[in-house]
Protein backbone atom coordinates (compact mmCIF):
# COMPACT_ATOMS: atom_id res chain seq x y z
CA UNK A 1 0.00 0.00 0.00
CA UNK A 2 1.68 3.19 -0.74
CA UNK A 3 2.07 6.19 1.69
CA UNK A 4 3.29 9.49 1.42
CA UNK A 5 6.48 11.42 3.63
CA UNK A 6 7.01 14.60 4.32
CA UNK A 7 10.58 15.61 3.59
CA UNK A 8 12.00 19.11 4.56
CA UNK A 9 14.89 20.74 2.95
CA UNK A 10 16.51 23.37 4.44
CA UNK A 11 17.69 26.22 1.37
CA UNK A 12 21.55 26.57 1.55
CA UNK A 13 20.75 30.31 0.15
CA UNK A 14 20.83 32.03 4.11
CA UNK A 15 24.24 30.42 4.72
CA UNK A 16 25.71 32.13 1.51
CA UNK A 17 23.86 35.02 2.59
CA UNK A 18 25.50 35.25 6.24
CA UNK A 19 28.56 33.86 4.66
CA UNK A 20 28.72 37.11 2.03
CA UNK A 21 27.70 39.44 5.03
CA UNK A 22 30.97 37.82 7.23
CA UNK A 23 32.93 38.48 3.83
CA UNK A 24 32.35 42.13 3.77
CA UNK A 25 32.43 42.96 7.56
CA UNK A 26 35.53 41.14 7.14
CA UNK A 27 37.07 43.46 4.64
CA UNK A 28 35.36 47.13 5.95
CA UNK A 29 35.66 46.81 10.06
CA UNK A 30 38.42 46.40 12.15
CA UNK A 31 37.74 42.47 13.28
CA UNK A 32 41.07 43.14 16.18
CA UNK A 33 38.35 45.18 18.00
CA UNK A 34 35.94 43.23 20.09
CA UNK A 35 33.26 45.79 18.59
CA UNK A 36 34.22 44.78 15.24
CA UNK A 37 33.82 41.18 15.74
CA UNK A 38 30.35 41.22 17.63
CA UNK A 39 29.19 44.08 14.34
CA UNK A 40 30.31 41.02 12.23
CA UNK A 41 28.30 38.54 13.83
CA UNK A 42 24.95 40.98 14.33
CA UNK A 43 25.46 41.20 10.39
CA UNK A 44 26.15 38.17 9.78
CA UNK A 45 22.71 36.69 11.29
CA UNK A 46 21.04 39.28 10.39
CA UNK A 47 21.64 38.39 7.13
CA UNK A 48 20.27 34.83 7.18
CA UNK A 49 17.52 35.17 9.04
CA UNK A 50 16.48 38.11 6.23
CA UNK A 51 17.52 34.89 3.88
CA UNK A 52 16.03 32.51 5.56
CA UNK A 53 12.74 34.51 5.24
CA UNK A 54 12.99 34.72 1.92
CA UNK A 55 13.95 31.32 1.26
CA UNK A 56 12.21 28.92 3.16
CA UNK A 57 12.54 24.96 3.98
CA UNK A 58 11.34 23.09 0.68
CA UNK A 59 8.82 20.48 1.50
CA UNK A 60 8.16 18.15 -0.45
CA UNK A 61 6.52 14.91 -0.42
CA UNK A 62 7.29 11.66 -1.36
CA UNK A 63 5.50 8.83 -2.23
CA UNK A 64 7.01 5.48 -0.68
CA UNK A 65 5.51 1.91 -2.55
CA UNK A 66 6.01 0.24 1.35
CA UNK A 67 6.68 1.68 4.92
CA UNK A 68 6.54 -0.82 7.51
CA UNK A 69 9.17 0.52 9.65
CA UNK A 70 11.92 -2.17 8.15
CA UNK A 71 14.30 -1.00 5.61
CA UNK A 72 14.67 -4.90 4.64
CA UNK A 73 10.88 -5.44 4.19
CA UNK A 74 10.49 -2.30 2.19
CA UNK A 75 12.69 -3.16 -0.25
CA UNK A 76 11.38 -7.08 -0.47
CA UNK A 77 8.26 -5.62 -1.22
CA UNK A 78 8.82 -3.57 -3.92
CA UNK A 79 10.80 -6.24 -5.50
CA UNK A 80 7.91 -8.68 -4.82
CA UNK A 81 5.63 -6.22 -5.95
CA UNK A 82 7.46 -5.37 -9.03
CA UNK A 83 7.57 -8.91 -10.15
CA UNK A 84 4.26 -9.66 -9.53
CA UNK A 85 2.97 -6.82 -12.02
CA UNK A 86 5.46 -8.39 -14.39
CA UNK A 87 3.64 -11.53 -14.19
CA UNK A 88 0.18 -9.75 -14.66
CA UNK A 89 2.11 -8.07 -17.66
CA UNK A 90 3.23 -11.43 -19.19
CA UNK A 91 -0.45 -13.19 -18.49
CA UNK A 92 -1.45 -10.92 -20.91
CA UNK A 93 1.41 -11.06 -23.47
CA UNK A 94 0.89 -15.15 -23.32
CA UNK A 95 -1.98 -16.31 -25.58
CA UNK A 96 -1.46 -20.47 -23.90
CA UNK A 97 -4.62 -20.97 -22.52
CA UNK A 98 -3.30 -23.75 -19.91
CA UNK A 99 0.28 -21.53 -18.94
CA UNK A 100 -1.97 -18.38 -18.40
CA UNK A 101 -3.88 -20.60 -15.53
CA UNK A 102 -0.33 -21.06 -13.95
CA UNK A 103 0.79 -17.71 -14.22
CA UNK A 104 -2.75 -16.48 -12.73
CA UNK A 105 -1.81 -19.03 -9.67
CA UNK A 106 1.50 -17.23 -9.47
CA UNK A 107 0.35 -13.66 -9.39
CA UNK A 108 -2.32 -14.72 -6.77
CA UNK A 109 0.22 -16.29 -4.73
CA UNK A 110 2.57 -13.65 -5.14
CA UNK A 111 -0.40 -11.15 -3.89
CA UNK A 112 -1.06 -13.05 -1.19
CA UNK A 113 2.68 -12.87 0.29
CA UNK A 114 2.87 -9.46 -0.19
CA UNK A 115 -0.08 -8.51 1.59
CA UNK A 116 1.23 -10.82 4.61
CA UNK A 117 4.54 -9.72 4.60
CA UNK A 118 3.15 -6.05 4.92
CA UNK A 119 0.95 -6.94 7.93
CA UNK A 120 4.42 -9.17 8.89
CA UNK A 121 7.31 -7.77 8.23
CA UNK A 122 9.04 -9.58 10.24
CA UNK A 123 8.40 -12.26 7.88
CA UNK A 124 11.42 -10.91 5.30
CA UNK A 125 14.34 -13.10 6.03
CA UNK A 126 12.20 -16.22 5.37
CA UNK A 127 10.94 -14.56 1.89
CA UNK A 128 14.76 -14.41 0.72
CA UNK A 129 14.92 -16.76 -1.53
CA UNK A 130 11.77 -16.43 -3.30
CA UNK A 131 12.01 -12.54 -3.76
CA UNK A 132 15.75 -12.86 -4.86
CA UNK A 133 15.73 -16.30 -6.77
CA UNK A 134 12.37 -17.58 -7.50
CA UNK A 135 10.17 -14.90 -8.96
CA UNK A 136 12.58 -13.18 -10.84
CA UNK A 137 13.89 -16.71 -12.29
CA UNK A 138 9.86 -17.34 -12.88
CA UNK A 139 9.44 -13.48 -14.81
CA UNK A 140 12.78 -14.57 -16.78
CA UNK A 141 11.91 -17.88 -17.31
CA UNK A 142 8.29 -16.42 -18.76
CA UNK A 143 9.62 -13.37 -20.50
CA UNK A 144 11.79 -15.69 -22.67
CA UNK A 145 8.32 -17.31 -23.55
CA UNK A 146 6.61 -14.49 -24.36
CA UNK A 147 9.29 -13.35 -26.29
CA UNK A 148 10.02 -16.40 -28.63
CA UNK A 149 6.15 -16.38 -29.03
CA UNK A 150 5.51 -12.87 -30.19
CA UNK A 151 8.69 -12.93 -32.90
CA UNK A 152 7.15 -15.86 -34.01
CA UNK A 153 10.85 -17.82 -33.77
CA UNK A 154 10.46 -21.35 -34.86
CA UNK A 155 12.40 -24.05 -34.45
CA UNK A 156 13.40 -27.13 -32.75
CA UNK A 157 15.52 -25.16 -29.93
CA UNK A 158 12.89 -22.25 -29.66
CA UNK A 159 9.87 -25.01 -29.56
CA UNK A 160 12.36 -27.27 -26.93
CA UNK A 161 12.38 -24.41 -25.02
CA UNK A 162 8.60 -23.48 -25.07
CA UNK A 163 7.87 -26.90 -24.06
CA UNK A 164 9.81 -27.03 -20.96
CA UNK A 165 8.33 -23.93 -19.98
CA UNK A 166 4.58 -25.10 -20.47
CA UNK A 167 5.48 -28.43 -18.62
CA UNK A 168 7.12 -26.69 -15.64
CA UNK A 169 4.62 -23.81 -15.10
CA UNK A 170 2.16 -25.30 -12.47
CA UNK A 171 5.82 -26.85 -10.41
CA UNK A 172 6.51 -23.14 -10.44
CA UNK A 173 3.14 -21.74 -9.48
CA UNK A 174 2.71 -25.05 -7.19
CA UNK A 175 6.05 -23.39 -5.26
CA UNK A 176 4.59 -19.80 -5.00
CA UNK A 177 1.48 -21.88 -3.40
CA UNK A 178 3.60 -23.64 -0.78
CA UNK A 179 6.10 -20.28 0.21
CA UNK A 180 2.57 -18.61 0.84
CA UNK A 181 1.25 -21.44 2.66
CA UNK A 182 4.69 -21.33 4.45
CA UNK A 183 4.52 -18.05 6.30
CA UNK A 184 1.66 -19.29 7.93
CA UNK A 185 3.46 -21.84 9.85
CA UNK A 186 3.50 -21.04 12.65
CA UNK A 187 -0.13 -19.36 13.20
CA UNK A 188 -1.29 -22.38 12.59
CA UNK A 189 1.11 -24.56 15.33
CA UNK A 190 -0.70 -21.65 17.38
CA UNK A 191 -4.00 -22.36 16.56
CA UNK A 192 -3.49 -26.20 17.22
CA UNK A 193 -2.07 -25.22 21.03
CA UNK A 194 -5.07 -22.62 21.53
CA UNK A 195 -7.39 -25.41 20.66
CA UNK A 196 -5.87 -27.94 22.84
CA UNK A 197 -6.21 -25.17 25.53
CA UNK A 198 -9.61 -24.49 25.49
CA UNK A 199 -10.85 -28.30 24.86
CA UNK A 200 -9.17 -28.96 28.24
CA UNK A 201 -10.64 -26.34 29.81
CA UNK A 202 -14.26 -27.08 28.73
CA UNK A 203 -13.35 -30.74 29.36
CA UNK A 204 -12.76 -29.47 32.96
CA UNK A 205 -15.24 -27.66 33.20
CA UNK A 206 -17.43 -30.55 32.12
CA UNK A 207 -18.62 -28.78 29.51
CA UNK A 208 -16.22 -30.68 26.48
Amino acid sequence: MSKWITKTEKSVLPFYAAGLAALLCAILLPLYRLWGLAAMAAVAAGAYLAAAKVCPPRVTRIEQPFLTGREDADEMLAAIDKGVRQLCALNEAIPDDGLSASIARMEKAGRGILAELEREPGKAPALRRFANHYLPDAVKILSLYARLDAEGVRGENARAAQSSVEANAASIAAAFENQLDALFAAEALDLDTDLEVLQSMLKGQGLG
